[in-house]
């Protein structure tokens, strides 16, 4: 659904002390394991696409914990297709220098996304 208009939004980082801010054009409505939710989406790298950053119950045990991120294309329509099969790390997934920003508050899911990339392997150990 997308917003009268943009707002930007400011989030944390995986580094201490950054801050991100981000345009989000609108949030995205969808039913999973019986709960309704939703998810602040913000503009994507490419244009017409939109990038959203989350957490899950699985993250920290079998995902990273601090983000994932999903890219979408919405259809003419407006309506978008969620596959979390494709929700990637970031970079901070693999190394502690990079400063990746953190989903917003509301971006934190109470249900189990148990799709797309889990923690890196060298990573492990470390969560």
């Amino acid at each position: 659904m997308p917003f009268e208009v943009p707002r930007p939004t400011t989030v944390g980082a995986a580094v201490e002390g950054i801050q991100h801010v981000y345009e989000a054009p609108g949030e995205l409505h969808f039913n999973l394991a019986g709960q309704d939710l939703v998810l602040t989406a913000f503009n994507g790298h490419a244009p017409g696409t939109l990038s959203v950053l989350f957490t899950d119950a699985t993250s920290g045990k079998t995902t990273y914990a601090a983000n994932r991120s999903l890219t979408v294309t919405p259809e003419s329509d407006g309506s978008v297709v969620l596959d979390f099969n494709r929700a990637v790390n970031l970079p901070c997934a693999y190394t502690d220098l990079a400063t990746c920003p953190l989903p917003p508050s509301e971006n934190r899911l109470s249900v189990a996304i148990e799709a797309g990339e889990q923690i890196p392997y060298e990573r492990q150990e470390q969560q």
